[in-house]
């Protein structure tokens, strides 16, 4: 079996763009890959439009060695842009591979530990008493994680002020674990928006058990600064979704940063990149929490990957009240993809990833250039998304 193409298709789908990319093979067999460079999707396709020129005629059962030669192709190895690329091309040819052998992606990786993957649910940002009202919703529905978005972003301005937000985000918090109760894990995704002294006053403006995680607090680059806000508090930290590699990882596992890898897979380098991030992660005892924002191709290959390891925890889902995706243009391009069973994804038993994609439509899907919020404070100096 030889590949023959690989085609990028970076279109709108809802409300943010998808890059997916297919490979195909000369025995008329095909695997679909997702990046997950969200906003920066052209940068990407020039990645893969680079590899494909020495891909093309290359065996694509071989996909380790595969995968070593993307990476260390070029002088100037890594990086977001090139690992989203590798990422999306080595979650394809995992498919192509379970399609050929007649087993799940699962099967591939060692087998499956679970017959369905937990997920959590996020509620929209904290706003007042219907925010805790969402939150029960969901509860009520199966969940029993619930991750929360801070207080005072306002959305109108692009305005994100980080002392105005934790009195208000801790406040709520302290209320949602009393109304709520201890049986449900609650955690909030700050998006690194915070600074270290912001992100530890935060912490210690709440009782003790508030929280079962804090996500992504601070930047990432420097984990020293992470060093630092650990030494300040007992909240689990959940951190990982923008690394590129195991390297990136490296510190936060070696040094006990973290409890819970936020791991993305189709940023991160595919499924060979992740299984070796979950096999280090593991005998550190932090658990897999994989990050889940994309599309249906992504979300399938997460499915799969979840099911594979040991030290898991819960994956990200996109759910709301009613449905994920019924009635949404997600639902027409991908006539086969994973549905919630309530508050969890079944492991498919199907070759490959379980996808199917509508190529006619595919076709005809555009691309439309979207930029992440461009937030500032009110003194007009520029902070994060």
């Amino acid at each position: 079996m030889k590949i023959t193409a690989i085609l990028p298709f970076p279109v709108w789908v809802g409300h943010r763009n998808q890059l997916i990319v297919k490979i195909e093979t000369d025995q008329g067999i095909h695997g679909w890959g997702e990046s997950g460079l969200s906003g920066r999707e052209k940068a990407v396709v020039g990645a893969l439009e680079h590899y494909r020129e020495f891909l093309l005629g290359r065996d694509p059962m071989a996909i380790g060695a595969i995968w070593q030669e993307l990476y260390r192709s070029q002088y100037f190895e890594g990086g977001r842009v090139l690992l989203a690329a590798q990422s999306a091309i080595d979650i394809a040819l995992h498919d192509i591979k379970g399609k050929a052998l007649g087993v799940p992606v699962y099967q591939l990786l060692g087998g499956k530990h679970r017959d369905h993957i937990p997920t959590f649910a996020s509620t929209p940002s904290i706003t007042g008493p219907e925010t805790l009202e969402a939150a029960q919703a969901l509860i009520e529905r199966g969940w029993s994680t619930i991750r929360f978005f801070p207080a005072a972003w306002d959305n109108g301005n692009g305005v994100f002020e980080p002392r105005q937000s934790i009195g208000q985000t801790a406040r709520f918090l302290a209320k949602a674990r009393e109304t709520l109760g201890d049986e449900v894990v609650l955690g909030i995704d700050y998006h690194h928006r915070l600074s270290v002294a912001e992100a530890a006053s935060f912490c210690q403006k709440m009782p003790s058990g508030t929280l079962d995680f804090l996500e992504e607090p601070i930047r990432d680059e420097t984990p020293e600064a992470y060093q630092a806000l650990r030494r300040m508090t007992d909240v689990p930290f959940a951190i990982g979704e923008e690394f590129a590699s195991k390297w990136q990882f490296l510190p936060y596992i070696e040094r006990d940063i973290h409890q819970f890898n936020r791991l993305d897979i189709c940023n991160v380098g595919g499924f060979t990149e992740a299984m070796k991030v979950a096999g280090w992660s593991e005998a550190h005892y932090v658990d897999m929490m994989p990050h889940n924002p994309l599309g249906p191709i992504c979300t399938a290959a997460t499915i799969h990957f979840s099911a594979a390891v040991p030290n898991f925890f819960a994956l990200e889902t996109r759910a709301n009240p009613t449905d994920l995706y019924s009635g949404t243009p997600t639902a027409e391009l991908f006539p086969q993809m994973p549905m919630l069973d309530g508050a969890v994804f079944q492991v498919p038993d199907g070759p490959g990833l379980g996808i199917d994609v509508n190529e006619a439509m595919l076709n005809q899907a555009s691309f439309k250039f979207w930029e992440a919020p461009h937030l500032r404070r009110h003194d007009g100096s520029v902070t994060n998304w």
